[in-house]
């Protein structure tokens, strides 16, 4: 599987981004997929994860500012991000998990500013 993120960009505060992950072969083959984002120097942490069969986790941070959605038909997972920080600015990857192994796009950059 290999997957490629897209819709990052550079937004203002309190502003809504919406990023995609498109797979190449079936997204549902995918047990999970799940949102990352990495600021250089720190730990990549979980921003959201949706399993096949639809259950969403958050990290502690989204606060109910983010949603993950899959559209299975498009092969794509969507994050749509709203009320948007200046810390939640980071690289944002994608991850599918099949079983035992993990397949990671190319990260896509949220820049939010004034």
């Amino acid at each position: 599987v290999q997957l490629q993120a897209s819709g990052g960009g550079l937004v203002q505060p309190g502003g809504s981004l919406r990023l995609s992950c498109a797979a190449s072969g079936s997204i549902s083959s995918c047990n999970a997929v799940g949102w990352y984002r990495q600021v250089l120097g720190k730990e990549r942490e979980l921003v959201a994860r949706i399993t096949a069969g639809g259950g969403t986790n958050y990290g502690d941070f989204v606060m109910g500012r983010f949603t993950i959605s899959r559209d299975n038909a498009k092969n794509t997972v969507y994050l749509q991000l709203n009320n948007l920080k200046p810390e939640d600015t980071a690289l944002y990857f994608c991850k599918c998990n099949i079983w035992t192994s993990n397949y990671w796009g190319q990260g896509t950059q949220v820049t939010v500013s004034s």
